[in-house]
């Protein structure tokens, strides 16, 4: 074989190398990343090409999968009472990326989850039987807490307190996830939900943190007796009336004038809501120890997944004097959502301790033999000692049984709470969202409540925690006691 002829085989058999490389990259890496990919069909088709797994409330699936036609996706989601679980279940859908529990157990529900897998699967390669996703919610405390938001825009986080199991989560507008399902018709729904400025799509429970008002007076409070500041919500404090804020001209007013929020007590501050008492405490504290309160509460985690990750409630830092007191009103750049004021609550009613929230029990196969189970109470965390928890519980129950929060009472039960109404936009020249924490015992049976009504057909005179949120709550806190 002469040279020339040499070099060319030479040069010929590493062509064929590089073609063997390159199709083995593209095969196996590339390949992979391609079949990764959101916008391959082949997945969509894979995945609805038999029916979905379910999600499940009191044992009862609240979804489902409907065969299609004339379609190369063989089968749809459904929902059943779609607009009640909303904000619990989110939406799977054959043109958008799921959402809530839908997105976050997508693998489970389609099949492709390898704790589904047998060893035959392995071997054949072939999808399994899909799983299905048991929640903590409680239909009756979901309807509540739905019905009595009604046409108001906002919502509601139930929690038993000695479990952490999430027994409701409400978003009012809400949408039915059926109108996006179908790729044929998702699309003009989705135009429709996203232009609404009613934002029906947002998750008010869980991901639209806003302005707490003084439903945050709670997290001071615990923060002055665990300081050792004052030593019982019965010790009068040290709080003019006006409170001058520090640096400026501007006094901290209170909303009834002749309220005795003079040097009040804890209990009677939380019963009138005094905000002379809770500014001057704030600063007295200082920032830093108000928000070591707070972050221990919740605030400022921005991992807070329960599991759909929730934005995070915050308290700011940086603030001078004046800040600080306006921040132990819950006003500043305070935020918080109607999960992280159940937690405050929960843990005050808990003997102090937070028991980390869950809306899921437990995910199974398609047999029901449990795959994983999310343990209650397993994740338990001290926020206040027992006696400042029994001294918060004493005065929240004040301001039920003749304080701000009236409106809360169940004949039986006893039931503590806060009310807030929380200033909006510059100079407090838009409605204030009115807010209401609290929990309830009975019979054995205990439950936190936190609900938030950002709008609603209130005369704004009429705007108030215990005007619109209390009542809210207390439907939710009697469906829970009742079990």
């Amino acid at each position: 074989m002469n040279k020339t002829i040499r070099r060319a085989s030479v040069f010929a058999l590493l062509l064929v190398l590089a073609l063997l490389v390159r199709a083995t990259w593209v095969q196996f890496y590339d390949g992979q990343a391609l079949a990764d990919d959101k916008d391959n069909r082949r997945n969509a088709i894979e995945t609805y090409s038999s029916p979905l797994g379910n999600i499940i409330v009191a044992g009862k699936a609240v979804t489902g999968s409907a065969r299609t036609e004339g379609s190369d996706l063989a089968y749809k989601r459904t929902y059943t009472d779609g607009e009640l679980y909303a904000a619990v279940t989110g939406y799977a859908s054959q043109a958008y990326a799921p959402t809530q529990l839908e997105g976050i157990y997508t693998n489970l529900l389609n099949g492709t989850d390898s704790k589904l897998k047998t060893v035959m699967d392995t071997v054949t390669n072939q999808r399994a039987e899909p799983g299905n996703v048991v929640t903590t919610i409680e239909p009756d405390v979901q309807k509540a807490g739905y019905d009595a938001l009604g046409d108001k825009k906002g919502a509601a986080v139930a929690i038993d307190p000695t479990t952490g199991r999430i027994l409701a989560v409400v978003s009012t507008p809400s949408y039915d996830p059926s109108s996006l399902t179908d790729a044929n018709t998702a699309g003009t729904a989705w135009k429709k939900l996203n232009a609404d400025p009613e934002k029906p799509l947002t998750n008010r429970a869980l991901r639209q943190p806003l302005p707490p008002g003084s439903t945050f007076k709670l997290v001071v409070a615990a923060a002055a007796l665990e300081d050792g500041l004052y030593s019982s919500v019965d010790e009068r404090t040290d709080s003019p009336n006006p409170y001058p804020l520090p640096g400026s001209t501007r006094t901290l007013d209170n909303e009834n004038a002749s309220a005795p929020c003079e040097n009040a007590t804890i209990r009677v501050a939380l019963r009138y809501s005094c905000n002379n008492v809770f500014g001057h405490m704030a600063v007295q504290l200082g920032q830093d120890k108000v928000r070591a309160m707070a972050e221990k509460f919740g605030f400022n985690d921005s991992k807070q997944d329960v599991p759909v990750r929730a934005y995070a409630s915050v308290y700011p830092k940086g603030m001078d004097d004046a800040q600080t007191a306006l921040s132990g009103i819950g006003q500043f750049d305070v935020t918080a959502t109607p999960l992280q004021m159940a937690m405050v609550s929960a843990a005050i009613a808990n003997g102090g301790k937070l028991v980390s929230p869950h809306m899921v029990s437990q995910i199974t196969n398609s047999g029901g033999d449990v795959l994983e189970n999310y343990d209650d109470g397993a994740d338990t965390k001290e926020i206040v000692s027992s006696s400042t928890a029994e001294q918060l519980q004493s005065a929240m129950q004040t301001v039920v049984d003749d304080g701000t929060g009236t409106n809360a009472q169940i004949p039986g039960a006893t039931v503590g709470g806060k009310t807030g109404t929380a200033q909006h936009g510059e100079n407090n020249s838009q409605t204030p969202y009115a807010w209401f924490t609290s929990y309830a015992k009975a019979d054995g049976k205990e439950v936190a409540v936190a609900v938030m009504v950002e709008q609603s057909d209130a005369a704004r005179s009429e705007v108030s925690g215990n005007g619109l949120a209390a009542p809210v709550a207390k439907a939710m806190m009697e469906a829970a006691l009742k079990g």
